[in-house]
């Protein structure tokens, strides 16, 4: 297709031939308007003039007789001017006057009339139009009084040559505005065909161009390029996890197989045997707790798991988990401990119970302080906080916060945005039993919810918050319940 084609094909050329359609309609019509009503006034005022004039010279044929209304006629016809006058017998000999010639019947009728005539000084023999009124007088004598429409018909012209002009004008700079204004926005869509073309390439780090003007197209854009850098992370997430099941879940698979061949090999015995059964089943296990964490990724950052949302208390749910990981706590050691204030939330609880549950069994894992962190002198009471987890659930401002602190080890905090990667292990906890998919799953919820998650120091030790918004309906609750707190 040429590159006119397509200009004319465009939704804004399309548009603009109509709006220039309808204005062209309007000018006419107001130009139309305005040329009847000129035609109509000039009238009103010839047979305003005539009537007057016809008043008059009765009065003076009444009071004069005819010799005086042959002279006023004759006066009259005299002047310069376009008014025609005309005085006949009763058999219709003209007498008096400055007309020629009349069409046919006009003295014949009493009234007002539209006539061609020629005055008695044309020598073009041309016929002209006036408008003239006939009356009859006494003695049978008729007078025709009337007005040469030249003058009309001059203005008219005038009129509509300016219309004919001003239609001219209005088509040819709405038509000049209509390819400025097509060219313009092709120029603009054929900029976004280019970039989505290289897209669907596979280029999926092109975006659309945006201008300045911030008008529709350029929301459009924007949201279009908000949505691209979206499909581009989640196929960046997509390869990163094919990578990392790739590369580290072939270690678990390579040990599972390699510990069913030690056991058929070496061993002899039914303690053997089901000792080599055992871990076997340990080790599937951890797979199968893997990829139970990767599908939850994947739900949670693919928005799937918006359809059960509900409202519900954060406070039940930081309950909940210190009642389930409490004896977990302390057979490690450690006190766990909440602090939940009753506040609205509303999303998946599943999924936002399972990011806090991560975020303990992490601070289980890592929240012990390594020994030489410890001063030789520190007391009881020091020893006993230096081991004890706290979660907490309260609202601030507009967002719950779900929290978990320790006094571990803690993440440096050049690290804290490679931590919530997936199967990121950082060197401090290598020895730990995991997959690193913990702080990614917490990560994915709070997004998924229009929240994040806050990795910060607790001096010493980390502090993990999911921050999410609250409910709507947490005005109408915020308070009802005090402070909860729990100590394990």
């Amino acid at each position: 297709m040429t590159a006119f084609g397509k200009l004319i094909r465009t939704t804004a050329f399309r548009l603009t031939l109509a709006y220039l359609f309808l204005f062209a309609l309007f000018a006419a019509s107001l130009l139309g308007y305005f040329a009847w009503n000129t035609r109509r006034l000039i009238t009103e005022q010839i047979t305003s003039t005539v009537n007057a004039e016809i008043g008059e010279i009765d009065d003076i044929f009444g009071r004069r007789g005819l010799r005086g209304l042959v002279f006023t006629i004759e006066n009259r016809a005299l002047r310069p001017g376009a008014n025609l006058y005309l005085v006949t017998t009763p058999n219709g000999q003209a007498i008096a006057g400055n007309v020629g010639s009349l069409a046919p019947g006009v003295m014949a009728t009493n009234g007002w009339s539209e006539t061609a005539y020629r005055r008695l000084e044309d020598q073009d023999n041309a016929d002209h139009r006036a408008l003239v009124r006939v009356t009859q007088l006494s003695g049978g004598f008729r007078l025709l009084i009337g007005r040469d429409l030249e003058e009309r018909k001059r203005l008219f012209g005038i009129v509509a040559n300016a219309a004919q002009w001003s239609l001219l004008i209005v088509v040819v700079l709405g038509l000049a505005g209509g390819v400025f204004v097509a060219r313009r926005v092709l120029r603009r869509i054929d900029a976004m065909t280019g970039t989505t073309q290289r897209i669907m390439a596979g280029d999926l780090s092109g975006r659309l161009p945006v201008g300045r003007s911030g008008d529709e197209l350029d929301r459009l854009a924007e949201n279009l390029n908000a949505m691209l850098e979206r499909i581009e992370a989640l196929m960046v997430g997509l390869k990163e996890v094919s990578d990392n099941i790739a590369h580290d879940l072939k270690t678990p698979l390579t040990r599972l197989r390699n510990r069913a061949e030690e056991a058929l090999a070496s061993s002899g015995s039914d303690a053997e045997y089901r000792h080599a059964l055992e871990r076997t089943i340990e080790e599937s296990d951890g797979l199968i707790r893997t990829f139970n964490a990767l599908l939850m990724i994947a739900r949670a950052e693919s928005g799937q798991a918006r359809g059960n949302m509900d409202d519900f208390d954060a406070a039940e749910v930081a309950n909940g988990i210190h009642e389930l990981y409490e004896p977990l706590a302390e057979e490690d050691g450690m006190t766990l401990r909440v602090k939940a204030t009753s506040t609205r939330l509303h999303g998946n609880r599943e999924l936002i119970s399972q990011a806090l549950a991560n975020l303990v069994e992490n601070a289980i894992k890592y929240g012990t302080p390594a020994p030489s962190a410890q001063p030789l002198s520190a007391g009881a009471a020091d020893s006993a906080e230096s081991r004890e987890i706290l979660i907490e659930a309260r609202r601030d401002g507009n967002q719950v916060l779900l929290s978990v602190t320790d006094h571990g080890p803690g993440i440096p905090e050049a690290d804290r945005k490679h931590a919530v990667e997936r199967f990121v292990r950082l060197e401090a906890s290598r020895t730990q039993p995991g997959s690193g998919l913990g702080l990614s799953l917490a990560s994915a919820v709070a997004t998924l919810h229009g929240g994040e998650l806050r990795l910060a120091d607790a001096h010493p030790g980390l502090t993990a918050t999911l921050a999410i918004p609250a409910a709507d309906t947490s005005e109408r609750v915020a308070g009802q319940t005090p402070d909860m707190s729990k100590t394990g």
